[in-house]
């Protein structure tokens, strides 16, 4: 390389602790692009030269110890965290892109929040309080799911004794031993797989268990087989709606085994939490809930493979058992002006129910097709 190529005035720690001075998520680093922050859900960049392939794999390789940098070159991506004294505690993918390495750093914040500061339904504490069952968090990427598990996770070591083991692709936040002892393990340094930390796992006299995510057959199994024999178990899933959770844990299976595995679940399933960040009028972002809480009729759809009139009993259950859908979450958030109609509409996958959800709230004539008032 040449010196010219790689000169920078600026290090990777200092770009990082201008994210954090500006509150921001997430840290981009690509080639013919200067650095950008995610703040507030946009991609901003920082006024500076774009960065030559040169600098992006001098700024990347700057956090990677000997033994991450050989597994890096030989999967051509890596998932890591680390910890810059006197800043913060940051997760990381660094990645080949066009012949050149790219990278995003996200921000885990030193204090895990409560359950009340996250703005989460009331009902997430119930979920902590429950002794055995299946919990899904749900949403995209950068919806904030680490950040719900870990709070939940927090409030059980804050309150129980009990022993919690977490399997996590990387580790992200730090729980200290309070009432329970936390045991986590990271996929590379402490373990091999999610599935092989899982059967292991039910050796180790857990209570709760944390599965980072359900990625595959075999660590979806393990989970409800988990669940089954008297455990707490917390998973994700990058799925957008409750119903579409269930379909993607039924359909990870072979057709003959797909009766079996929706009659477990009728019965290991406690509760599904579908989760979205979405701008708010006050210029941050805002968790948006969709809530599904199996009472009996959902269990019988469940069993009986009618899947698809689930969101028809969770609008008809919302006063009875914390259901809610993604457009009554929305509608909350407009009612008490979080967000307006015109992002409630734009974000909602039905926008002719929301539509009609808005203006049924606010007392107006007319069909779903109105022009809603903004």
């Amino acid at each position: 390389m040449s010196t010219r190529s790689t000169e920078l005035n600026y290090s990777l720690p200092q770009l990082l602790k201008a994210l954090l001075d500006q509150n921001g998520s997430d840290l981009h680093i690509t080639s013919n692009s200067p650095p950008r922050l995610r703040i507030n859900g946009l991609l901003l960049p920082l006024d500076l030269p774009p960065l030559t392939g040169d600098q992006t794999m001098l700024l990347c390789y700057s956090i990677l110890t000997e033994e991450q940098k050989k597994n890096f070159e030989g999967n051509k991506e890596i998932d890591l965290s680390f910890s810059i004294k006197g800043l913060c505690r940051f997760r990381a993918n660094i990645f080949h892109q066009r012949g050149t390495i790219g990278g995003v750093f996200r921000v885990i914040p030193t204090r895990i929040p409560e359950i009340k500061e996250l703005g989460l339904p009331q009902h997430v504490e119930d979920f902590c309080k429950i002794p055995r069952g299946l919990v899904l968090v749900t949403g995209p990427t950068g919806s904030g799911k680490s950040t719900t598990l870990a709070s939940m996770v927090d409030n059980i070591n804050n309150r129980y004794q009990k022993h919690i083991v977490t399997i996590e692709d990387p580790i992200e936040f730090m729980h200290a031993n309070k009432h329970s002892i936390v045991n986590q393990r990271e996929l590379g340094s402490d373990t091999d797989g999610f599935s092989k930390a899982l059967k292991s796992c039910l050796r180790q006299d857990p209570d709760v268990v944390l599965v980072g995510e359900l990625r595959d057959l075999e660590t979806i199994a393990l989970a409800i087989t988990t669940a089954e024999t008297g455990h707490l178990v917390f998973g994700t899933l990058h799925t957008n709606s409750c119903v579409s959770s269930i379909n993607r844990i039924v359909d990870a299976f072979p057709s003959h085994q797909q009766a079996q595995v929706r009659t477990q679940l009728s019965f290991t399933l406690m509760g599904v939490m579908s989760q979205l960040l979405i701008p708010s009028l006050d210029g941050r972002r805002v968790a948006c809930i969709e809530m599904m809480v199996p009472n009996a009729a959902i269990r019988n759809l469940i069993r009986d493979n009618k899947i698809h009139q689930i969101y028809s009993a969770m609008q008809i259950g919302q006063e009875s058992s914390h259901m809610r859908t993604m457009n009554q979450a929305l509608l909350d958030l407009v009612t008490i002006r979080k967000i307006n109609e015109k992002t409630a509409l734009g974000i909602a996958q039905d926008p002719i129910e929301m539509a009609e959800l808005l203006n049924k709230h606010y007392g107006r004539v007319g069909t779903s097709g109105n022009k809603p008032r903004r």
